[in-house]
């Protein structure tokens, strides 16, 4: 598209974004989110045309900078995951079931937080519950830490349960691990943008769902939910992880809106 003019419209960029491989719906929450007026000088419309240009190769969540999740707005950039509506359904379901199992004055773990999309919307929804937040990455945390600057949370450097082992119990674990296989194939944009320590694990995608539940009586109180997001193959697997780990418990696989097996929970009885 070409400059002719001081003043440029909405209508203009929309043509502009698509010539892009995004849906119209993207196209107009990229162009709402940016705030515009109908007009634009010349010096607004070159900030805005490198972020169109940016759309070409990076997802439209790390362009802007941050994305709306279960009704809150987070931030997050290359070095933490970009959370999709199965998560959403995760933090949902793991609401209703504390609800009708637990009080909310509970203690809850976010294993592999990322940018802390799980942790920090479990607290805003449970405020009298205590959350913990942990990963691996020192610069998704950085991440995390800023999502959660106006909450009373705690923030854990560490793999898995390693830092919570003979120091720390919980009523509610939760994670959305690794869990893509490395065999299998995934879109460009995510393979050349996401980080690649929060979307794969090894053992056909198993691995870090038998290195949490391994342990994890060690850190459990009586009354317990475990809540985990997975990948729509690995239902049998998973259960299959539990039965050789936790006994006397009851185990519930829900579909997300799609109708694919996307979460297992446990719960004791």
């Amino acid at each position: 598209m070409k400059i002719k003019k001081e003043n440029y419209k909405k209508i203009d960029l929309f043509s502009c974004i698509k010539t892009l491989n995004i849906s119209d719906k993207d196209s107009k929450y990229f162009i709402d989110s940016l705030e515009l007026n109908d007009s634009l000088d010349k010096k607004t419309y070159k900030k805005v045309k490198k972020k169109i240009d940016r759309l070409k190769r990076e997802p439209i969540q790390y362009v802007l900078g941050y994305i709306n999740f279960y009704g809150y707005t987070y931030k997050v950039n290359k070095h933490t995951l970009i959370p999709r509506f199965e998560t959403e359904e995760l933090v949902e379901n793991t609401l209703k079931l504390i609800k009708e199992h637990l009080n909310e004055k509970i203690k809850i773990l976010d294993i592999g937080t990322g940018s802390g999309c799980i942790g920090i919307t479990l607290k805003k929804e449970l405020p009298k519950a205590n959350v913990t937040i942990s990963d691996i990455s020192k610069k998704a945390l950085k991440v995390a830490k800023e999502n959660s600057k106006d909450i009373n949370i705690r923030i854990v450097r560490g793999n898995l349960l390693n830092p919570f082992l003979n120091k720390d119990r919980f009523n509610v674990i939760i994670s959305n691990p690794p869990y893509i296989s490395y065999s299998e194939k995934i879109d460009d944009l995510v393979y050349h943008n996401e980080p690649h320590i929060a979307l794969y694990a090894r053992k056909n995608g198993l691995y870090y769902y038998e290195k949490i539940l391994k342990d994890i009586k060690q850190i459990l109180e009586k009354d317990f939910i475990i809540a985990f997001e997975t990948g729509m193959t690995q239902k049998k697997g998973v259960i299959k992880l539990i039965n050789k780990y936790l006994s006397n418990v009851d185990i519930i696989c829900k579909k997300d809106l799609q109708k694919r097996d996307r979460m297992i929970f446990i719960k004791s009885r």
